[in-house]
């Protein structure tokens, strides 16, 4: 279950990934699960190809740093335009990635509705188009990362055509379709239809936040999985997960290592878009996963939300985690 990885020309020791986390997935996130986990790879947060191409400095400076100790890094990109698609993947490629992905599975209706993520998969031509023409501008290994369409296996049959025909060297499929969220259950028989249908290995993506649901993803067929939502505050996940699976004990960390971890994340996050403030500003949406077992997590959440500085940030997380 637990193997080797191999995606185009790279291999890697396990087949579990960190996925990417729009406004979470940075340098700081990624490096506590290098540290902690040791992914196959990890995922950038979604890039834009417009705004990597127009040098904008925000996303030169948060999207493309990678920490000293991180691993193997994927970037990974959007966009509808083939040239400044072409043009992104060229800067990454320089850049030193190890790997690139193309986003056909956003469904967030700003990005869905105007023809990117996973608006490309009702326009099969065109997806086909900018998978070639990515295809053709690095020599990285190549994914793309798509959602399942549930009312139509015609769809299905023709995506993973355009997908074997373009040359990519696999793909993340989301056991969902655009129009589901969170709290559909994942669509594992979808999954393994794509894991049929695709000459080149699929990583399956959805739900898997335990040993048993991590099985359950394997028991597809798949090549790998990827992890996202559940390694946040908890960057050692993907480390237990594989003591389960092997049978052997996983110690967690006590509360008080939690809440350095968070402070660390934090602090990391802060060095990385060089605002302390704005990094205790997005601490808000990662405290309820970092407090999950907090006895007093909603006041402390409450608190953290109210917050402006790194040092009351601090003096907060060393208060609740003792």
């Amino acid at each position: 279950m637990i193997k080797p990885l191999t995606i185009g020309n790279k291999s890697f020791p396990i087949n579990i990934v960190q996925g990417p986390l729009a406004g979470i997935s940075t340098g700081a996130f990624r490096s506590l699960a290098s540290r902690y986990s040791r992914p196959a790879f990890s995922y950038s947060e979604m890039i834009s190809a417009n705004a990597l191409v127009k040098s904008h400095k925000l996303t030169r400076q948060r999207f493309l740093y990678k920490a000293a100790d991180e691993g193997a890094l994927c970037f990974q990109l959007f966009g509808n335009t083939q040239k400044e698609l072409t043009e992104a993947s060229k800067i990454l490629t320089e850049h030193g990635a190890d790997l690139i992905d193309f986003n056909c599975g956003c469904s967030v209706p700003k990005i869905r509705g105007n023809g990117s993520g996973s608006g490309l998969l009702l326009d099969r031509p065109k997806l086909y188009k900018l998978l070639t023409a990515l295809r053709q501008s690095t020599p990285l290994p190549l994914l793309v990362k798509i959602r399942v369409a549930t009312d139509s296996e015609l769809v299905n049959r023709e995506i993973a055509t355009v997908i074997n025909d373009s040359g990519v060297d696999g793909a993340v499929v989301h056991g969902r379709s655009s129009d589901e969220n969170y709290s559909t259950p994942c669509h594992y028989d979808l999954i393994q239809f794509f894991v049929s249908e695709l000459k080149n290995p699929v990583i399956g993506n959805g739900d898997i936040r335990c040993s048993d649901s991590l099985k359950k993803m394997l028991a597809t067929g798949c090549a790998g999985v990827m992890i996202s939502r559940a390694l946040v505050g908890q960057p050692w996940l993907i480390s237990k997960l594989i003591a389960e699976i092997n049978g052997e004990y996983f110690s967690l960390p006590t509360a008080k290592e939690i809440g350095e971890l968070f402070i660390l994340h934090v602090a990391k996050l802060a060095e990385i878009i060089m605002s302390s403030k704005m990094a205790v500003i997005q601490a808000r949406k990662l405290a309820k996963s970092y407090a999950a077992s907090l006895k007093d997590r909603k006041e402390f959440c409450s608190l953290i939300n109210s917050c402006d500085s790194f040092l009351e940030f601090q003096q907060l997380c060393q208060k609740y985690f003792g």
